[in-house]
């Protein structure tokens, strides 16, 4: 499952040898975004939105969600984002990881909300490390590259490239549509 607003997940970074096999959450923002429908492609399934800025953007909306039609031009579309990120260096030997998951929550009602989660574990090998930003790069699974600023320097220059380091990131989305007065 993929969502299109922006995940925020800058990293803290406590993964000193000290921390070998031990969690650190870094939670993240709630993010609320309100658009207008301005335009419905049924056959693609994208609705095209106009935020309150003025800007536009677009969102495709999964299969499994049935109510789709249900949404109508001047419809306003209500999103609630959230996103968490859980990293763990890993033990000497240990396997590594690359699972996901991911559900939909249907609520009945006259218009089509839903609740759309993701989540997913995986094993990444940091693959560079800039003091100077600073920040860190991480490599995982099907080339997927991850860089972000790191907010914790200290800790930072606890780790070196070529340690392996599990990653789980949870997003959630909670949609709500309603009509114009």
């Amino acid at each position: 499952m993929k969502f299109t607003f922006a995940t925020v997940a800058l990293f803290a970074l406590t993964l000193s040898p000290a921390f070998a096999g031990q969690t650190k959450t870094i939670p993240g923002d709630m993010v609320t975004v309100t658009a207008k429908v301005e335009a419905i492609e049924l056959q693609s399934r994208t609705l095209s939105l106009k935020k309150a800025d003025g800007t536009y953007t677009t969102f495709v909306v999964p299969e499994a969600y049935e109510r789709f039609p249900a949404i109508k031009v001047g419809d306003t579309v209500t999103a609630r984002y959230y996103d968490n990120v859980v990293f763990r260096k890993l033990n000497p030997g240990e396997k590594p990881s690359n699972t996901g998951t991911s559900g939909l929550s249907v609520p009945g009602g006259a218009k089509p909300n839903a609740t759309l989660s993701a989540q997913r574990t995986m094993t990444t090998t940091i693959t560079a490390i800039d003091l100077n930003v600073p920040s860190i790069t991480f490599t995982g699974p099907n080339n997927w590259v991850y860089s972000s600023k790191v907010q914790d320097l200290p800790l930072l220059k606890t780790v070196k490239v070529g340690d392996q380091v599990n990653i789980t990131w949870t997003e959630a989305v909670s949609v709500t549509v309603t009509s114009p007065k």
